[in-house]
This record gives structure tokens, C-alpha cells and sequence, in this order.
């Protein structure tokens, strides 16, 4: 009985949104993805979105940041990182796992006009000592893994994406070496962390089952990247290829698909429509216990 206790509490995970594109009345929003994650008697933060709102947001929803024990970088767009340096203000022990091709050098090119979304300037000089760069398949903690992209060719989803990277004084199409996905296990399977998803849900799953050949994905928890390229709620697929993607994700045994800011509504409405409760919305406030 008592092994049955320890193995139970060794498991329990409970996430928290922070911060998404929508919320209730109670709580701020703003675009972009902020997660707290309690695991395995730990706190872990990903990502903060594009300002320090999350934190108001942290304050009502009584989670404390100042115990935080890591934190990580899903990728190197502003939306997802803006709220760092408000959380080293807060939390100064914490460090922050990012991958090591993570620069100021992300753009966006809009209508021909190549705009900047990566990191906030120098944010990554000014607070060195804070973060923690990594390559490769990387243990946290117990339970807690970090498993880069090994996909080869994702400069076709950086070309879909309008989206690029500064080398020189030109640009080259994104291949997202910078985007990383957050495995945690727990007793139903592995949860699967990643806020873009630029490189691809579907690859993303494949690439955690080669890192973990013996495990199942249970969920997957974050952002699709299906919204149109000019900020509009439009679909940059086809309905065709977003049934594509759920199908895809359960016929690989996901269980349940945890979605919200740059899926996009009309995008979670097919996903919704088609595989039912298997679907749901990451909106701010929203608590799940694994």
C-alpha cells in the first residue's frame, strides 16, 4: 500500500494556463501562451507570453511564481517569451531551458516586409546567468524531459509560414531549430508540451515516440500554428488537412488534444466538430490534473 502512495504522488500533474489569446471576465488576455505546471511536488513554468500580464493573471489564480523551480523556452518568438524579465524580477533562482540555436534572429515577413517576432532585445545578454542551453534529449528532472526537433526538411513549414531567420544581412527560411517540446510522464502515458508547434504536431508526436520508443503519448497540450499568416482568425489549411492532423494524432494513439491560441477558433471548431470530447480549449484559467 504504501508503494502504491509513493508511486501515486510521484505522477499527479496539474497545469494551469496562465495566459492565452482568451479568458474569462475575471481574468487579462493577451496573445500568445503562458503555462504553469506542479509535478512530482515541483513547479515548472513555460513560457510567459508577450508581456507581464501573466503574472496578474498568476496572482488570481493563486500560483506562485516565486516558486518556480525551472522554467523553459518553446521557442524564440516575443509572444511566448515577452514576460521573462518581469519573471526574473519575481523568481531569481530559476533557470530557463531553451535551445541553444535560440537568437534574436526570428522575422516574419508580412505583405513583403520582413518583421521582427523573435526574443525581446538582449534579453538573452542581460540575464545570461539564467539560462541554460541544450542540443539534444535532455533530462530535467524526474519525469521531466526536453526533446528537440530531429524532423528533417521543416524549412517547408518556415516557407508555409511566411516565417525566417536572419543570417548575415539576409534571411533563410525557419527550419524552428529553436523550438523545443516539454515531455512529462505520468501514469496514463507522456505529456506532451510544445506552444507552437511550428515544426508540426504530427511530427512532433513522431519524434517524441523515436525519443521514447517504449512510451505512449497520452495528450498533447498546446498551439497548432493553423492561423492564417496576417493575424486574422482565418485558416492557413484546409479544412481537409485539419482533420488530416487530429485523425493522424489519435490514430498514433493520443488520447486527448489540448488546444488553443495559434490553432485558431475556426481550426479547434473542425477539430471539436469531428473527434468530440477528445478536444478541448486551452483558454486562460483553464486547470487540468493529469
Amino acid at each position: 500500500l504504501l508503494w502504491i502512495f509513493i508511486l501515486g504522488r510521484s505522477v499527479s500533474m496539474k497545469i494551469t494556463v496562465l495566459i492565452e489569446n482568451t479568458a474569462p471576465e475575471y481574468l487579462k488576455c493577451e496573445h500568445g501562451l503562458s503555462i504553469y505546471i506542479a509535478y512530482n511536488e515541483k513547479c515548472y513554468l513555460l513560457d510567459t507570453g508577450s508581456s507581464d500580464i501573466f503574472m496578474d493573471n498568476a496572482e488570481v489564480l493563486k500560483t506562485k511564481l516565486e516558486n518556480v523551480d525551472a522554467a523553459f523556452l518553446s521557442h524564440g518568438h516575443y509572444d511566448y517569451s515577452g514576460g521573462f524579465e518581469a519573471f526574473f524580477e519575481k523568481n531569481k533562482s530559476a533557470k530557463v531551458y531553451l535551445q541553444e540555436s535560440s537568437k534574436e534572429l526570428c522575422y516574419k515577413n508580412v505583405d513583403g516586409v520582413q518583421k521582427y517576432i523573435g526574443l525581446p532585445k538582449d534579453l538573452l545578454q542581460r540575464y545570461s546567468d539564467r539560462f541554460v542551453y541544450v542540443t539534444k534529449k535532455c533530462q530535467v528532472d524526474d519525469g521531466v524531459w526536453i526533446v528537440p526537433h530531429s524532423t528533417k526538411g521543416l524549412e517547408e513549414y518556415g516557407k508555409r509560414a511566411h516565417m525566417y531567420r536572419k543570417q548575415g544581412e539576409g534571411y533563410v527560411v525557419d527550419d524552428f531549430a529553436h523550438e523545443q517540446s516539454i515531455v512529462i510522464e505520468s501514469q496514463k502515458g507522456l505529456i506532451v508540451f510544445n506552444s507552437c508547434s511550428h515544426g508540426g504536431i504530427v511530427n512532433i508526436v513522431d519524434e517524441v515516440h523515436h525519443a521514447f520508443p517504449n512510451e505512449q503519448v497520452y495528450a498533447v497540450v498546446g498551439g497548432f500554428h493553423l492561423k492564417g499568416i496576417h493575424g486574422v482568425d482565418s485558416l492557413s489549411v484546409t479544412e481537409e488537412e485539419v482533420i488530416d492532423i487530429g485523425a493522424s494524432l489519435f490514430q498514433r494513439g493520443v488520447s486527448y488534444i489540448y488546444t488553443g491560441p495559434c490553432t485558431g477558433r475556426p481550426a479547434f471548431d473542425i477539430l471539436k466538430r469531428e473527434f468530440g470530447e477528445k478536444v478541448q480549449y486551452l483558454c486562460t484559467g483553464t486547470t487540468i490534473t493529469f
